[in-house]
């Protein structure tokens, strides 16, 4: 009998492998959404500003050979030179205006930091207060800032001099000298409160981003509210202070009353000295980037993260905050 030949049955086709779908971690997803929101920026910094910053760096190392196109010739570093050891008022202008910033700097922070955590108490009319303080950065901000300080207003503000503050009597008593002297004080409190409006909102908004449950757990372990104004408020606004930090020192080294940006624009547009003002332009623009650099570099070390940043980091759970000490109680035997 012929044997039956199987016929090999046909493969079934296999199936095709699942094709691994494109996902983004949160981390990536975050840093595209913030890619976003600055594109705006970036944009406008390639087309607007690559090219005025080529131009201004090639003017600082050389001289104008043809007005016609800018045509620069390199020459080197000789404006640099002018600008430090021959110009007479470059220097003391530019000391001048780190004075005026270690001075103002420090208040600024300081009172938007004490202003904000008032506001962001439970009183009545708060949005008003907050409206308050916000107007005068609005108002008084380029040349109408800078015709307000012209006329004196700044001083009129809060007048000693006049007796409405302080008797006749007494001013007399201390004499002009001291009586000037805190005018002076009284005028830097004026401005510095004028431009304080963009500090108090980013502290109000850090401060109103911190749980209540936080404070509830300080007060319950008995901590002080100095302890809980160090321990939980500081470190939790660490980013925004950072960010207040930052903002608050290029606004003080860009401000129209700085008078080291008043000096580049006299030598640079009015005398007509383009390459001299450039080289001075950039000077003080690598002085302010190492400011902001060594701030961000100190205060980077002291930022709060979370717990899951932390574990990440250190490969174990430390406690950040909410970490309050205490001396042990004495025990008398």
């Amino acid at each position: 009998m012929a044997k039956k030949v199987e016929t090999p049955k046909p493969a079934k086709p296999s199936k095709p492998a699942k094709e691994k779908k494109f996902k983004l971690d949160l981390h990536t997803k975050d840093q595209l959404k913030g890619l976003v929101f600055v594109s705006p920026f970036i944009i406008g910094v390639l087309m607007f500003f690559i090219y005025p910053i080529t131009l201004s760096l090639r003017l600082s190392l050389g001289e104008i050979s043809s007005i016609v196109g800018m045509k620069v010739k390199i020459t080197g570093f000789d404006n640099y030179i002018r600008a430090f050891l021959v110009d007479v008022n470059f220097v003391p202008t530019f000391l001048e205006m780190i004075r005026q910033t270690l001075v103002k700097y420090p208040l600024t922070i300081v009172l938007s930091l004490i202003i904000a955590m008032l506001i962001n108490r439970d009183i009545a009319c708060r949005g008003l207060f907050r409206v308050i303080f916000f107007i005068p950065f609005l108002l008084g901000v380029g040349e109408v800032m800078q015709q307000l300080l012209n006329q004196g207003v700044d001083k009129a503000v809060l007048n000693v001099t006049d007796g409405t503050l302080i008797p006749y009597n007494v001013i007399s008593y201390f004499g002009t000298t001291i009586m000037d002297a805190v005018q002076t004080i009284l005028g830097i409190l004026v401005t510095v409160l004028w431009g304080s409006g963009v500090q108090i909102l980013l502290f109000l908004s850090g401060l109103q981003s911190i749980s209540p449950a936080l404070y509830e757990a300080a007060r319950i372990d008995g901590a002080t509210e100095w302890e809980i104004f160090w321990k939980v408020t500081v470190p939790m606004i660490s980013p925004m202070l950072l960010l207040n930090l930052i903002y608050t020192l290029v606004d003080s080294f860009t401000n129209i009353t700085n008078p080291m940006l008043e000096y580049i624009q006299s030598n640079g547009f009015q005398n007509g000295e383009f390459e001299f003002g450039a080289a001075m332009g950039w000077i003080y623009f690598a002085f302010v980037g190492l400011v902001v650099a060594i701030v961000f570099g100190v205060m980077k070390n002291y930022m709060h993260t979370n717990e899951v940043e932390e574990v990440k980091k250190h490969g174990e759970h430390k406690h950040r905050i909410l970490t309050i000490e205490k001396k042990p109680k004495r025990t008398f035997d």
